[in-house]
């Protein structure tokens, strides 16, 4: 079977991007280089195709009812207009996915849109389909990955380069909330997300006229390669890398977001985080520097001065902020403590690195 390609593949190969394979889709990892694109974001603005992102709509009397069972946030507290940070989990309380649920506004009473990460928009739709016909739930369950593409503009000037292109008053949108909009004459979801700790938004654009959008966007175009670099400066989580259900099962308080976790809501998985709230994880995922010189990958052990094991690097990289090597690992909870010194085994050779807390970046 093929990759999958964004509705903008042609005008990224016209850019003579290079290009990688992401959870089956095709996907721009790098346009000029990793370091430029990462400091126009950080800097400016940049922007970035994301549509291997998928959608799928959640709509019916009991729309909310359903999103409450599959997420781990409380979706009654959204209004139309919010938006909120959820995990997926199972029975057993492991990660199925992340994802980021909006309760949509002007649209059909009650109605959810909801990304999960690349490649799992049809286990996902499934799950939701399945979970309501087993539960006589009245909803229906649309993916329409293939009918949007996912632009994200993010930066200190996204506000005034989106402010040229959109009649929608930005300043009256506040963070984590989605209004409709025309943005370069295309109607437009607009959303204050983002993955990269900088002041932009995420816009859900009709498929055929995501290049319409792209175009009017006259910043840095950056691929995934400055999106994993920014992401990780945050602290915030891959799907596969820093969570894998298979190979690296984790549940939301192993991974550092127990705070998306709701227990008052009755949620696939809710029974099995309660005993973790109660007893703690037995390991955290944790924030990393290197002191030594070296550039800490995934897979990397992480020990004591001692040469006692404590964990494995699950992200790693030369922040080009800070200027320094950054990590996450999973270590044994225990063992936790900002400050402390540590090594990570960095191609055989244990270098100095220090336990901190993240964000690596303050924003």
């Amino acid at each position: 079977m093929g990759l999958r390609a964004p509705p903008l593949d042609d005008v990224h190969a016209a850019a003579e991007a290079s290009f990688t394979d992401f959870g089956g889709w095709e996907m721009p990892v790098e346009f000029d280089s990793i370091r430029t694109e990462h400091a126009a974001v950080r800097e400016t603005a940049g922007k970035f195709d994301v549509s291997h992102m998928g959608e799928i709509v959640v709509s019916g009397p009991d729309a909310t009812g359903l999103m409450q069972r599959l997420t781990t946030n409380d979706a009654t507290d959204l209004r139309p207009g919010q938006a909120h940070y959820a995990a997926i989990t199972r029975e057993d309380g492991v990660m199925l996915d992340d994802t980021v649920v909006y309760r949509l506004p002007d649209a059909v009473e009650g109605a959810y849109l909801f990304i999960p990460n690349a490649g799992h928009d049809e286990q996902m739709a499934t799950r939701w389909r399945e979970y309501a016909a087993e539960h006589g739930l009245d909803a229906s369950v649309d993916n329409r990955t293939t009918e949007y593409g996912l632009i994200a503009l993010q930066g200190p000037d996204a506000p005034s380069l989106l402010a040229d292109e959109t009649t929608l008053s930005l300043d009256e949108l506040g963070r984590f909330e989605i209004a409709t909009a025309t943005v370069a004459g295309v109607e437009t979801l607009v959303a204050t997300t983002g993955y990269t700790g900088e002041a932009g938004y995420e816009l859900v654009v009709p498929w055929d006229e995501t290049g319409t959008v792209w175009e009017a966007l006259a910043c840095q175009p950056c691929g995934l390669g400055a999106r994993d670099t920014l992401r990780l400066e945050m602290g915030f989580l891959l799907s596969g890398q820093d969570f894998d259900p298979d190979d690296d099962p984790r549940n939301p308080y192993e991974a550092g977001i127990g705070f998306v976790v709701d227990l008052d809501t009755e949620f696939v998985g809710r029974d099995a985080l309660e005993g973790v709230d109660v007893e703690g994880p037995a390991e955290k995922l944790t924030g990393l520097s290197l002191i030594d010189r070296g550039v800490p990958r995934a897979g990397y052990d992480v020990t004591t001065p001692d040469g006692d094991h404590l964990g494995t690097v699950t992200s790693g990289t030369m922040s080009p902020t800070l200027g320094e090597p950054i990590a996450l690992a999973y270590l044994d909870a225990d063992e936790v403590e900002p400050g402390r010194m540590v090594r990570v085994v960095v191609r055989g050779e244990p270098k100095k690195a220090r336990i901190r807390t993240t964000p690596f970046l303050d924003r």
